[in-house]
């Protein structure tokens, strides 16, 4: 296997295992942070629309984290940084 045929196979790799973290842990987080909202909104309804604001800013804090885990495993797929320092040098031999 040449340099290039690995850089792409780690590539892919890094990228799938990024994605399935990067959608795990959010979606571990948001069904917890769910279910603890909704626990305290049947303890307090009165509270409600302090806990839905915060539950709102909370999920959307959560999914931000997928979604860069989403850009990192794009960049490594369509514009990874190394095809061009690979390619320079195969170029040059």
């Amino acid at each position: 296997m040449d340099n290039t045929t690995l850089i792409a196979i780690a590539s892919i790799v890094t990228a799938g295992i990024t994605t399935g973290f990067g959608c795990l842990g959010p979606a571990l987080g948001e069904g917890r942070a769910v279910s603890s909202a909704l626990t305290s909104l049947a303890q307090q309804p009165d509270a409600a629309t302090t806990i839905t604001r915060t539950l709102f800013v909370g999920l959307a804090m959560i999914e931000s984290t997928a979604i860069y885990c989403f850009v990192v495993s794009m960049i490594l797929i369509f514009a990874n940084p190394f095809w061009n320092h690979v390619i320079a040098h195969t170029a040059g031999k």
